[in-house]
């Protein structure tokens, strides 16, 4: 682990009657069947896999490690934009990816995150750009095709589960501060570049961070996913950083169709000890927003 943490370390189909007001974002909850969390401007909608019981090298996945689905809003005037990212089931790929298409909505990329999983999973990529209300009701129809809860958890209400690690000792590691989701310790990081899908400017909170889960495996140690997010150039120093290190690469693709710059999204794997923190990233990746590069950056 003290390798493994150091280098951790649009479619506009759909056209408003009127401009949304705040207040009308119930009818987006409404649609969608779920209220949504609200980061600046951006209304993201979580849709985890909790129904699946996915194991990987005898991990049993929570959703936070790596089946934690979502779809996400960032109005646009009288409009808003769309980006969301569905995890399905082998055969609930092609039943979904036509209802969104019938529907106008856009699938920019279906592929594995994961190696070994079992059952395996797949993440479908979506984007749109309309009424949000019409948007999310398209997506929950969609996913009516699948067994995506919608209900509310039923974890208890109170302290999230216990880490079994020392959380302070990874967050100075990584030099950001995490957060205890249902027992993974999730960090997003944004990068440093402002990215851009066609015209519009993309916040973080819409799938452009860097995301790093730890998920406690036992003794002292975790299981860590997620991806991070490389420009063209970041990619190649990205990848060597990851297997130098004894991180697992697990898939090297793209997210968007109209991304600026072009984002490739490198998903990793690994499951280690939690509690040896070893070097920290670069003082540069601690002070601002990083690129990819920089944080798996190792350092003696």
């Amino acid at each position: 682990m003290r390798k493994t943490l150091a280098t951790l370390a649009t479619l506009g189909l759909f056209l408003p009657a009127a401009a949304m007001a705040e207040s009308d974002w119930s009818q987006v909850d409404a649609a969608i069947g779920k209220k949504g969390a609200v980061t600046g401007t951006v209304h993201k909608y979580g849709l985890p896999r909790s129904d699946l019981h996915v194991t990987l090298d005898g991990v049993s996945i929570k959703p936070g490690l790596a089946l934690g689905g979502w779809v996400a809003f960032e109005p646009t005037g009288l409009t808003a934009m769309m980006m969301g990212d569905l995890v399905l089931t082998e055969s609930e790929v092609n039943p979904v990816m036509k209802s969104l298409l019938a529907s106008g909505v856009q699938v920019t990329g279906v592929h594995n995150h994961l190696l070994r999983a079992s059952p395996a999973t797949f993440y479908m990529h979506i984007g749109g750009h309309g009424d949000p209300a019409k948007l999310a009701a398209v997506v929950r129809e969609a996913l009516a095709k699948t067994k995506t809860p919608f209900e509310p958890s039923a974890a208890p209400a109170g302290e999230p589960p216990k880490l079994g690690f020392d959380a302070a000792q990874v967050e100075e590691a990584l030099g950001y501060q995490g957060k205890n989701n249902g027992g993974v310790f999730q960090f997003s990081i944004p990068k440093a570049e402002q990215i851009r899908a066609g015209e519009m400017a993309v916040s973080p909170a819409m799938g452009t961070a860097i995301a790093i889960n730890f998920e406690p495996t036992g003794d002292g140690k975790a299981a860590i996913s997620g991806d991070f997010v490389a420009t063209a150039k970041e990619v190649e120093p990205l990848l060597k950083a990851l297997q130098t290190n004894g991180i697992e690469v697990t898939a090297l693709h793209n997210h968007m169709l109209d991304d600026e710059p072009r984002l490739f999204f490198v998903h990793f794997w690994a499951n280690d000890d939690a509690s040896k923190t070893g070097p920290s990233v670069t003082r540069r990746s601690r002070c601002s927003p990083c690129s990819g590069q920089e944080l798996a950056h190792y350092g003696s």
